[in-house]
């Protein structure tokens, strides 16, 4: 059930408080700081979808963690699971010593996988955090091929590490990051909104696959067979961009074909995110490596590679890291990845996603600054425009900012929070917890209809 927007339940002391924390994280936290500075708000409390801040207001939360909260805030299953940790006088640091606790997690993520990973797999667990498991995907198959070179594509993230950093396709990117040495060779992703090809649709996805292939083929194209090849099935901060199923599936003929082997990152999209438990399900293809955090954790950080034991060549100690041993965290993602399944989450989430999509596509048909609505189950984007402006080089208006900043803050007055990406910062993001109820998510289209119509009703020069 969520609660009016404005609705007070906090206390004068928690307000104050709220806007110390606000004043004393300005003047002491760094300029990179990003989410505090779009969403002031100071949680206090948080349940389900649910967040109420020090000033006493109730937000539905449609950021969840950047897609951590698989089951949304404080889930009943995720508390009993930390609590039997904290009972059991279990160790709550264990390096990669085998515990029980880890057992279990390990065996609830592999009854989860694709079959033949599933059997024939490994897993390694990394740092805690999903940039440090797109660098430990780096560094295995740089090892296990003898190669460094890397294909990669526009509009990719793969965090803010210095390997993951040279892998995304951000040109704000600092030179020594993209430097990294990898010797990246950048692929176009198909996007059919603003087709690089000017084509769009089954022909533009064709044409980006054949350039991929053209590459690998030409003994003079320039590019030599790479350790890796590095994709996402649903670009997240690239602006909610789905891979068509077709193309995947020729990466992976491409790849295969080349014996170059695939890394697909999952850390967003994993745990029912796009409405199958694993995005390339969707698909049906068979990366030889998988990049999973987020959701994995329930919540708390953890990170691991799950890869073809072919690939398994790491030497004792090749690649370690203190905080890969998070007990809390384990147990967390085992109580998840079991709910998501046992409760076909991942099939609530197609099904509420779907209904998400049509409506904000009915939405987009009576406003102009709705330039296209896209997504795959709980993984949302609106991209919006400007309409004063003239047409790009794909045929499309130019991504409006502004305007999208504007939505943004006129959320979060409604209750609302969302997050904002794309090539140019133009895409409002949703991505509510899979828990998310019918009442709720009917709110949410709401809320955000009305921030539309807000932002693009406010003079041109009003503040974003």
């Amino acid at each position: 059930m969520s609660s009016a927007p404005g609705q007070l339940t906090a206390s004068s002391d928690e307000f104050a408080a709220g806007e110390g924390i606000l004043r004393r994280q300005a003047q002491r936290e760094s300029a990179a700081r990003t989410y505090a500075r779009s969403l002031p708000v100071v949680p206090v409390r948080a349940r389900g979808m649910t967040v109420e801040g020090a000033d006493g207001r109730r937000y539905l939360d449609c950021l969840s963690g950047a897609g951590t909260l698989a089951l949304g805030h404080n889930h009943p299953v995720v508390l009993e699971a930390i609590r039997k940790v904290l009972d059991s006088g279990a160790p709550l640091h264990a390096l990669d010593l085998a515990t029980p606790i880890k057992d279990a997690f390990t065996t609830a993520l592999f009854e989860t996988l694709p079959s033949e990973l599933a059997d024939r797999g490994r897993i390694q667990f990394c740092g805690p955090a999903g940039t440090d498991a797109v660098e430990a995907a780096l560094k295995l198959t740089r090892i296990a091929t003898g190669r460094r070179g890397l294909l990669a594509f526009s509009g990719a993230y793969h965090g803010m590490t210095s390997g993951a950093l040279a892998a995304t396709g951000d040109t704000t990117v600092p030179a020594e990051a993209a430097e990294f040495g990898l010797g990246v060779t950048r692929l176009p992703f198909p996007y059919d909104y603003r087709c690089p090809f000017g084509t769009g649709g089954d022909r533009g996805a064709e044409l980006s696959a054949r350039l991929a292939a053209s590459l690998l083929d030409d003994p003079k194209g320039g590019v030599r067979s790479p350790a890796a090849m590095m994709l996402e099935v649903v670009q997240g901060e690239g602006g909610v961009i789905p891979a068509p199923d077709s193309w995947l599936r020729r990466m992976r003929e491409i790849t295969a074909a080349h014996d170059v082997p695939l890394i697909v990152d999952e850390v967003q999209t994993g745990v029912g995110r796009t409405g199958a438990f694993w995005a390339v399900e969707h698909s049906g293809i068979l990366p030889d490596v998988m990049v999973l955090s987020k959701a994995i954790g329930g919540s708390l950080p953890l990170a691991v590679i799950v890869y073809r034991e072919e690939l398994d060549v790491w030497r004792p100690g090749a690649h370690a890291g203190t905080f890969r041993g998070n007990q809390m965290a384990m147990a967390a993602g085992t109580a998840t990845l079991r709910f998501v399944r046992q409760n076909a989450l991942h099939e609530r989430a197609q099904t509420v996603g779907a209904r998400m999509l049509s409506n904000l596509r009915g939405l987009a048909a009576h406003h102009e600054c709705i330039g296209d609505v896209r997504g795959r189950g709980l993984m949302i984007g609106v991209e919006l425009v400007d309409t004063d402006a003239q047409p790009d080089d794909y045929g499309a208006l130019p991504a409006d900012a502004r305007l999208a900043a504007l939505v943004q803050q006129e959320s979060l007055k409604r209750g609302l929070i969302v997050e904002l990406g794309g090539r140019h910062a133009g895409v409002v993001r949703l991505l509510p917890p899979l828990t998310i109820t019918d009442e709720q998510a009917e709110a949410v289209l709401d809320r955000l209809a009305a921030a539309i119509e807000a932002a693009r009703c406010a003079p041109r020069g009003a503040a974003a």
